[in-house]
């Protein structure tokens, strides 16, 4: 005997609505939604009903809300690749959005247990350290802390960084061989969330990269990225190599 299939919550029903026109086309990125109450009128639920669904579109990044103003579809979110070493300056550029870059911190600093571990160097061994926030049409969008092993870039320390963000320095100065990428979903800190213009409560995805070359390590970086704003991804052929196009 065929069973009906279950009906979906009524909260879902209003999800399922907008994510199907999101979806299709019909309302673009920066398309304002019908109001709470046209939608309460429309289906003919509950105000809270309505809010629910909302409040987790939201949450999942399909739309954003602003005070006193609306709903409205969220733009698409920024993916950057996982294959290569992405230059974030570029990939926004390349959008057709302005980029800038504030340096928080460029100096030589004593290794910590991890980063020595990280850079086989020894605890205590000299290393350098920069910190920056890399911002698209003024928002935060990358916090990029990053570990230089001076023995392989002596110079790190004497670069414009204001000109050239770190980054894109070693990509165009240094060589490397290996890359190595993990990524993890964190909560932010307290100090963190605070350059990212976001709440603490808010996930972030953790970017971890190392390079070598001929065995020796160059770099350890680590990228927060607000997760309702970026993503890590990649498309690939099966031989391995990047795709194209």
């Amino acid at each position: 005997m065929k069973r009906d299939l279950p009906t979906l919550a009524l909260y879902a029903q209003v999800k399922d609505h907008i994510s199907r026109k999101i979806q299709d086309g019909t309302w673009a990125p920066g398309h304002r939604l019908p109001s709470e109450h046209e939608l309460v009128a429309q289906f003919g639920m509950a105000r809270m009903t309505v809010n629910r669904a909302l409040r987790e579109l939201v949450e999942q990044g399909r739309i954003v809300r602003v005070a006193g103003v609306g709903s409205f579809v969220a733009e698409n979110k920024p993916q950057s690749t996982l294959l290569q070493i992405a230059n974030i300056a570029s990939e926004i550029r390349q959008r057709g959005h302005d980029y800038r870059c504030e340096m928080i911190a460029v100096e030589r600093i004593a290794a910590s247990p991890d980063v020595a571990a990280w850079l086989d160097l020894r605890p205590g061994d000299s290393v350098f350290h920069s910190a920056c926030l890399h911002l698209e049409n003024d928002t935060p969008v990358q916090l990029e802390e990053r570990y230089v092993n001076p023995q392989v870039v002596p110079d790190y320390l004497e670069q414009d960084f204001s000109s050239m963000p770190p980054s894109e320095y070693l990509l165009r100065n240094v060589p490397f061989d290996q890359i190595e990428h993990v990524v993890d979903a964190v909560l932010p800190s307290a100090e963190q969330a605070a350059r990212l213009a976001m709440t603490p409560t808010d996930p972030c995805l953790l970017l971890t990269r190392r390079t070598w070359i001929r065995t020796t390590p160059v770099t350890w970086v680590r990228c927060l990225h607000p997760a309702s704003r970026y993503s890590l991804g990649s498309r690939f052929r099966a031989d391995g190599n990047p795709s194209s196009g």
